[in-house]
C-alpha cells in the first residue's frame, strides 16, 4: 500500500491526530528563525566556528522539539530527558545568541507537560529574566521591544500547545463515547430480555406453584379434583414453555441496520475506518438475522486477529461481503474457529458462507442467504 493510499485510508481519529500534531508543529518551528540570525552573524560577529556550534545546537533542539508533544498525545511518561536537554540547549542560545523565540518554544514543550499554573509561572518567569538580561547587556531602551517579542512568542507556543491538547482530549472523548454507545445498545437489550423473562416466568412459576399446592391439598379428599388440576398445571407448563421459545426467538431475531451501526462504531473507534454500504429492505426477518450475527462475528475477527486499518461491509441481493486490509497468508491458515460454527447455521438456512484471502491481498467474509 502507498504512502498516498494509508493517508487516504487512515480513519478518521488517526487523521485529526495528524492535523493537531502537525499544527503543533507549526506552532513550535519559531526557532527556525535562528538560522537566519546565524546567517547574519555569519558575515559579521563572533568567530565563525562558534556560529557553526550554535547552529548545530539549534538543529538538535528542532529535532527533539517535535517528540514531546506526540507522547503528550499518545498518552506516554513525560520526556524529562528531553526536556533538560531542550532546555539546557535553549538557554545556552538565549545567553550567547539572544534567540528569545527558543525559550518561547522550550516553554511550550513543557506546558504538555506540567500543571497549567506551573507553565504560566514559567512563562512570566521566562519574560522577566528576559527583561533583566536586556537591561543589564543591552540597555532600558531595547527592554519593551525584547519583552513583547517573548511576549508574543510565549502565548502563542503554550496557548497552542494547550489548544491543540484540548482538542485532540475532545476528540478521543467523542470516539470513545461512540464505543460506549455501542456497549449500552447491547447492555439495554440484554436487559430487556432479562426483564421480559423475568415478568413471564414470575408470572407463570406463580401460577404452576399455586395450583400444584392445590391439587396437593384435594389428593387425599378428591383425587378426580386433583388429577384435574395437574392437568391444568401440565397445560400451563407447556403454555409457558412456548412463550419462553417465543421471547428467546424474538432476542434472536436482531436488527441488521442496528448491528451494521453499532459495528461500524466500535471498528471506527478502534481505528479502523469502516466503510459499510447495504440494501437491506427485501431481505426476510430470518436472513437479517442470519446476516446480523455474521456481521458480528466477522467484526469481532477483525478486532481480536487483525491489524486493519480499513474495512468495507456491502450487502446486496442478500450476499453479505466484509473485506479488512489487516490479514494476509494462505486461504485457511487465519480463518478464525469462530465461524465454522456460523457457517453450519448459514447452511441450514440454504446460504453458503465463506472466509479466505482474495486476490487483492484483502481478506474476505462472504456469506449468502435466501434473499
Amino acid at each position: 500500500m502507498s504512502a498516498l493510499d494509508r493517508i487516504r485510508n487512515a480513519p478518521k481519529q488517526t487523521k485529526v491526530r495528524w492535523v493537531i500534531v502537525y499544527c503543533t508543529d507549526i506552532l513550535l518551528l519559531f526557532p527556525v528563525f535562528g538560522y537566519y540570525m546565524f546567517l547574519l552573524l555569519w558575515w559579521g560577529g563572533p568567530p565563525r566556528p562558534l556560529i557553526v556550534a550554535g547552529a548545530v545546537l539549534l538543529l538538535v533542539f528542532n529535532v527533539l522539539s517535535v517528540r514531546p508533544f506526540r507522547i503528550a498525545v499518545r498518552g506516554g511518561r513525560r520526556p524529562t530527558a528531553t526536556l533538560v536537554i531542550t532546555g539546557v540547549i535553549a538557554a545556552v542560545l538565549v545567553l550567547m545568541f539572544v534567540q528569545v523565540w527558543v525559550v518561547a518554544t522550550w516553554l511550550g514543550l513543557l506546558a504538555a507537560f506540567v500543571r497549567k499554573r506551573t507553565a504560566v509561572a514559567a512563562s512570566i518567569g521566562s519574560m522577566l529574566a528576559a527583561g533583566l538580561w536586556a537591561l543589564w547587556f543591552a540597555g532600558a531602551a531595547t527592554v519593551p521591544s525584547l519583552l513583547l517579542l517573548q511576549f508574543l512568542f510565549t502565548v502563542t507556543s503554550v496557548g497552542g500547545v494547550w489548544a491543540n491538547l484540548a482538542l485532540w482530549r475532545l476528540t478521543e472523548d467523542a470516539y470513545d463515547g461512540q464505543e460506549t454507545m455501542a456497549r449500552l445498545a447491547v447492555s439495554e437489550e440484554r436487559l430487556r430480555f432479562a426483564r421480559d423473562l423475568h415478568n413471564l416466568l414470575g408470572q407463570s412459576l406463580t401460577d404452576v406453584a399455586v395450583r400444584t399446592e392445590h391439587a396437593e391439598g384435594t389428593l387425599r379428599t378428591d383425587p378426580e379434583a386433583a388429577a384435574a388440576e395437574m392437568f391444568e398445571v401440565r397445560d400451563l407448563s407447556r403454555r409457558s414453555l412456548r412463550e419462553v421459545r417465543t421471547v428467546v426467538q424474538n432476542y434472536r431475531a436482531v436488527d441488521l441496520d442496528e448491528v451494521l451501526a453499532s459495528v461500524r462504531a466500535v471498528l471506527e473507534a478502534a481505528d479502523v475506518r469502516c466503510v459499510v454500504r447495504a440494501d437491506t429492505g427485501a431481505l426476510t426477518p430470518e436472513s437479517r438475522t442470519l446476516l446480523a450475527t455474521v456481521v458480528r462475528e466477522g467484526a469481532t475477527n477483525v478486532l481480536k486477529h487483525s491489524k486493519a486499518e480499513r474495512c468495507t461491509i456491502t450487502i446486496e441481493d442478500g450476499v453479505l461481503e466484509m473485506s479488512n486490509d489487516g490479514v494476509s497468508g494462505p486461504a485457511g491458515e487465519h480463518a478464525p474457529n469462530g465461524l465454522a460454527g456460523l457457517a453450519d447455521r448459514v447452511r441450514a438456512a440454504g446460504g453458503t458462507l465463506r472466509a479466505e484471502p482474495a486476490q487483492d491481498g484483502r481478506y474476505l467474509l462472504r456469506a449468502a442467504v435466501p434473499a
